[in-house]
C-alpha cells in the first residue's frame, strides 16, 4: 500500500452531509472516463439511491463505474438497487458478503470490514473521510439526520495512491481494465505535502495508530483530537497523558451520544484516567458525532475514517489522509475549536459523583471494547 508523502496537492475540507454530497455528486457529474466508489455504508434510502442514479447515469453514458460496498456496513440494503447498477455496465463488488458456513455465521470472516469511504474520479480527484452514503447524514431539513462529520477532498499527485489504494480491493468486471490503465490526470495542482495511509487486517493494521503516536510523542503545543468511536490502546491513551504532562494542551472531542450506545459506555470508563492526566474532555450533544480528524501543533492534521478503537486497529480495512500543511492545519483546528465551543466540557470533580449504575454500564462494556 502507498504510504509515501506527495507534494503539490490542492486540498479542501468540507463539513457535514448536504456540503459533501453536494461535492461528491458534482464531481461524479464531471467525470469523464473513470469513477472509482468504495462505500462502508451505501444505502437504498433518498440518499443512496440518489448517488446509484448520478452513477448508473453516468455508467450509461460510457463513463466506466467501479464500486466496493461492505456487505455488512450495507447489510439490509436492497440489492435491486445494485442489480440496477450492474445493469447500467457499472461495476459493483460486495465486499465479504454475510454468509451461513453450517447454520452459523462465520464470525471470523463477518468481524473483518471494510470500513472505507473513498470516491476517485479520472485519477485526479479523490474524497474520503467519515461521511457514508446513507440518510443519516443528510441534514434534518433534507429529511435525515445531521450526523456531524468531515470530509477531505485531494486533487494532486496523493490521488494514484488513493486510486491504488481501491485497485487493491476491488474485484468486480472491470478489475482488469482498470489495473492496466494508468490515468494521467493527477499531476500537481497545489502546494499541500499529502499521505494517504490505508491499513489492511494483517501487514499493516497498525499504520495509522504509529503516524498518531509519532505526531502525539512529538507534539509541543496542542492536540486536538475529534473521533466518533473513542477507545483508544493503553499506547494511545499513555501518549496522551504523557503530552499532557510535558504542557501540551490536549482536547478531545466525543459524542455525548453515540449511534452505537455501547461504544459510549466504553468510551466512558476512561474518563477517569484522563481527567487525571490532565487531558480535556468535550462532549457534542447537537447531534451525532461521527468525525474522525486530528490537529498537532498546527502543522499536522488528518482525515479520514479511522477510530481510535480496536475495531480500526484490529480488524477494519481503513484510511487517513495526513496533511502537513500549516494553512490547512489553522482550517481544520478552527473548525475543531468552533464545535467544542460548542460543546460541554466534562468537568472533573463532578464527574467522580455520577451514578452508580452508569460505572456499572461503563466497565461493563469496556470488558466487551474489542467486539464493539
Amino acid at each position: 500500500m502507498p504510504e509515501s508523502m506527495q507534494a503539490q496537492n490542492r486540498v479542501e475540507l468540507l463539513h457535514d452531509g448536504d456540503a459533501c454530497f453536494s461535492a461528491l455528486l458534482g464531481a461524479i457529474e464531471a467525470a469523464q472516463r473513470e469513477i472509482l466508489l468504495e462505500m462502508y455504508w451505501f444505502g437504498s434510502d433518498a440518499t443512496g439511491r440518489r448517488f446509484a442514479s448520478a452513477l448508473a447515469q453516468k455508467a450509461r453514458d460510457g463513463v466506466r463505474v467501479c464500486i466496493t460496498y461492505d456487505a455488512a456496513g450495507s447489510f439490509g440494503v436492497d440489492g435491486a438497487m445494485f442489480d440496477g447498477l450492474r445493469r447500467a455496465g457499472a461495476g459493483v463488488y460486495e465486499y465479504r458478503p454475510v454468509r451461513m458456513l453450517l447454520g452459523r455465521i462465520n464470525l471470523a470472516a463477518f468481524n473483518r470490514r471494510n470500513h472505507r469511504k473513498i470516491l476517485v474520479l479520472d485519477g485526479r480527484l479523490g474524497f474520503t473521510g467519515g461521511v457514508n452514503l446513507a440518510d443519516p447524514w443528510a441534514s434534518v431539513a433534507a429529511g435525515g439526520l445531521g450526523f456531524r462529520d468531515d470530509m477531505i477532498a485531494i486533487e494532486g499527485p496523493a490521488v494514484t495512491d488513493m486510486r491504488d489504494i481501491f485497485l487493491a480491493t476491488y474485484r468486480g468486471r472491470h478489475r482488469d481494465d482498470a489495473l492496466r490503465e494508468k490515468m494521467d490526470g493527477a499531476g500537481a495542482s497545489g502546494t499541500a505535502p499529502v499521505r494517504v495511509l490505508a491499513t489492511d487486517a494483517r501487514q499493516k493494521r497498525r499504520l495509522i495508530e504509529r503516524s498518531y503516536l509519532q505526531q502525539i510523542r512529538s507534539a509541543r503545543e496542542r492536540i486536538l483530537i475529534t473521533n466518533s468511536y473513542f477507545i483508544p490502546s493503553l499506547t494511545v491513551r499513555h501518549a496522551l497523558a504523557q503530552a499532557a504532562k510535558r504542557g501540551v494542551i490536549v482536547r478531545v472531542l466525543l459524542p455525548v451520544e453515540s449511534d452505537v450506545p455501547a461504544v459510549t459506555y466504553a468510551t466512558r470508563a476512561q474518563y477517569g484516567y484522563m481527567l487525571r492526566k490532565g487531558i480535556e474532555l468535550y462532549e457534542w450533544s447537537q447531534s451525532i458525532l461521527h468525525s474522525k480528524t486530528a490537529v498537532i501543533d498546527g502543522r499536522w492534521c488528518t482525515v479520514g475514517t479511522y477510530n481510535l478503537d480496536y475495531r480500526s486497529l484490529a480488524f477494519n480495512l481503513e484510511i487517513n489522509v495526513v496533511v502537513e500543511d500549516t494553512h490547512v492545519a489553522a482550517k481544520l483546528e478552527a473548525r475543531m475549536q468552533r464545535d467544542m465551543d460548542a460543546s460541554v466540557r466534562v468537568d472533573a470533580h463532578g464527574w467522580r459523583f455520577r451514578p452508580l449504575g452508569q460505572r456499572v454500564l461503563e466497565l461493563f462494556f469496556y470488558l466487551f471494547r474489542k467486539l464493539l
